[in-house]
């Protein structure tokens, strides 16, 4: 069983290797990651195929090494391609007690002197609870530097809370730097301001897509269509999360996300688009340009500048919510522009 390795892959004899369990690691984790520090680096799918452990339960101890920074890893062509190397068992036992100073001292800052935060609870296979919302914080935290690919959340608040907005702007910032395809379902009208600048964020800064769910969604968030978090009770978020890699979960929550996502979609396009008022020279200047006229002709006839027709475009353009001509001529003909009272009218 197990492949044979280059002599590069492993480590030479030293310490025994550290017992991630004793950190809060799953045993999982820990067998796999003496197994890769015994036989050096091997795609998911060999240590699928050598340790006889169930798909799942690879992908979920893979994930904890990460976060834990206890193995590097090498795309592949698929997951089970993907190339999985240990790291020095010294740097690993260095990282993980960073890391537990780091939730101590943030436990420590949002509870009573003297209070921690609870360990995760281990609900089975796939699932654990973290049972308070400062180590969810620290957890996410975690998982965001191992997202490679999606980011999909759904958001129920109308107002964001400062202890959860402030460190979401850095988390979004280096998710969209990263090249992330990060879409967001919310509570918020699309045409509302991006509520994480009230906590930092730059208004000129990238914006995950976003849209407005049709009735008030629950809380999500799920990574890589990997890992799930869920707030135990939605009515009170105190409670903790969920923790969530078991496969045919977090495929049903993506399931639902990607329902209420369309249905976001189709609920805006059948939205009746509200009437405008033109103004003389706009309802003019789209007559002249829609029977052919370019934007030099339009001037003459109209008596003014081709600098102020380009204006007067732009400024419906802004009216209106499109980028370009050809997305304006598409607006025109579909919404129920109203004309401009006339001299004759106005009597």
């Amino acid at each position: 069983m197990g492949v044979r390795m280059r002599h590069a892959d492993r480590f030479p004899p030293g310490p025994p290797a550290p017992s991630l369990a004793a950190w809060g690691l799953s045993a999982d984790a820990d067998l796999l990651y003496r197994c890769l520090l015994l036989s050096g680096a091997q795609t998911a799918g060999q240590l699928e195929r050598s340790l006889g452990m169930a798909w799942h339960r690879v992908v979920h101890a893979l994930d904890e090494l990460l976060t834990a920074g206890a193995v590097g890893h090498r795309p592949g062509d698929g997951r089970r391609a993907e190339r999985w190397m240990p790291v020095e068992p010294q740097r690993v036992t260095g990282a993980l007690r960073a890391r537990r100073h780091r939730v101590t001292r943030l436990g420590q800052r949002s509870t009573p002197a003297g209070q921690v935060l609870p360990d995760p609870v281990r609900l089975g296979d796939g699932m654990r609870h973290l049972p308070s919302r400062q180590l969810t914080r620290a957890r996410l935290a975690e998982l965001i530097r191992t997202v490679r690919h999606e980011h999909v959340a759904m958001q129920p608040e109308q107002v964001y809370e400062e202890e959860s907005a402030r460190p979401a702007v850095p988390m979004d910032r280096a998710l969209l730097a990263g090249g992330v395809h990060m879409r967001v379902l919310g509570a918020l009208p699309v045409d509302a301001e991006d509520p994480l600048i009230a906590h930092g964020k730059r208004a000129d800064e990238p914006r995950p897509d976003y849209r407005q769910a049709t009735e008030r969604p629950m809380k999500l968030i799920v990574m890589d269509r990997r890992t799930a978090l869920l707030p135990v009770s939605p009515d009170n978020l105190d409670h903790g999360y969920l923790e969530i890699t078991e496969e045919a979960v977090v495929a049903a929550l993506v399931a639902l996300f990607e329902r209420q996502w369309d249905a976001a979609a189709r609920h805006r396009q059948e939205q009746p688009m509200p009437r405008i008022s033109l103004t003389e020279r706009e309802w003019t200047l789209l007559a002249l340009l829609a029977r052919g006229d370019t934007d030099e002709s339009a001037a003459r006839e109209m008596r003014i500048s081709r600098r102020t027709v380009s204006n007067t475009l732009r400024d419906l353009m802004d009216r209106l919510g499109v980028d370009n001509r050809f997305q304006l001529g598409l607006a025109v003909g579909a919404r129920r522009l109203v004309a401009p009272t006339t001299t004759e009218e106005k009597r």
